[in-house]
């Protein structure tokens, strides 16, 4: 296992402003559905329930599994690179989960 430290701290530096739009995504999904496009409407948008719950789910996968992949690249365990794989699939099966669901 050789991880050099200046990997790391540049994988520390460029994560940070990722988490942060990332948080910021969680907490406001209906702004980030709707960031730099509002100018194409009239009036007041309100993104569907479904958008929302995807983009919430979306969001917390890639803040759990974003690290994950990222420690698999930087260190010499063959096995953690699977875990793309294992990102992807819980995301295709989050999404089915959340577009078959019934609206509230």
């Amino acid at each position: 296992m050789d991880i050099s430290i200046s990997s790391i701290i540049l994988s520390i530096i460029l994560l940070i402003p990722l988490y942060g739009v990332l948080i910021w995504t969680y907490i406001e999904p209906e702004e980030s559905l709707l960031f730099g496009k509002r100018w194409m409407y009239n009036g007041e948008i309100e993104p569907s329930t479904k958008a929302i719950r995807y983009t919430k789910f979306s969001t917390m996968t890639v803040m759990i599994g974003l690290p994950i992949v990222i420690f698999s690249f930087l260190t010499k365990i063959y096995i953690l690179r699977l875990s793309i794989v294992v990102l992807f699939v819980v995301l295709v099966i989050g999404a089915i989960n959340i577009l078959n669901k019934e609206d509230e």
